[in-house]
């Protein structure tokens, strides 16, 4: 996938509806939801009400505040069966490092496993807070190089490598190699 003028934007009225949806079942409110993700209450208001912005970091702290897997914010219902054409998936970028992640597939009801293509670029480290507790994390790297793991201890990947961690301790994803892609399966115990 590369960024161009045809690039979708974030699933701005599936996460509103999911945000919405989430915190109703938390029985969180929009002050109580935005002080335990660390963001700012505007910030969660536009989110819900499909204005915002949002980015990867921003998801990733509601959906650890709502205890649920970063898909049920981004994914919408799918059909029986579904194709994803390269380059038409909504992608969600970071606001602080060169990183994008295009979710594929989540995971249904007993399956908790969602699938992820990542597009990454020298420069910036994508640093991730600690996912719901049981998460692991596996990747296999499709183009370039990539730095990755647990912050104590990352690996150096080359193409076709494989590497599982644990997702519910910080770690980073670096790519150190120009057009960085790797395949990302999260799953969620």
């Amino acid at each position: 996938m590369s960024e161009t003028e045809n690039t979708p934007s974030a699933p701005l009225e599936t996460i509103a509806a999911s945000l919405r949806r989430e915190r109703d079942r938390a029985g969180l409110t929009l002050t109580e939801l935005a002080k335990r993700a660390g963001i700012a209450k505007s910030t969660l208001s536009q989110l819900e009400s499909g204005t915002g912005n949002p980015s990867v970091e921003t998801l990733w702290a509601l959906g650890v505040a709502l205890g649920v897997p970063f898909s049920r914010l981004v994914d919408p219902p799918t059909p029986q069966v579904r194709v994803i054409r390269a380059g038409q998936v909504p992608i969600v970028r970071s606001e602080q490092s060169t990183y994008a992640a295009a979710l594929l597939s989540s995971g249904q009801a007993g399956a908790r496993r969602d699938l992820y293509v990542l597009e990454l670029e020298p420069g910036g480290v994508r640093r991730a807070d600690a996912h719901i507790p049981g998460s692991v994390e596996h990747v296999i790297l499709t183009a370039g190089r990539l730095l990755v793991g647990p912050e104590d201890g990352p690996v150096e990947l080359a193409v076709g490598d494989y590497i599982s961690f644990s997702g519910d301790v910080p770690h980073r994803y670096e790519a150190l190699a120009p057009g960085t892609t790797a395949v990302l399966l999260m799953e969620h115990r």
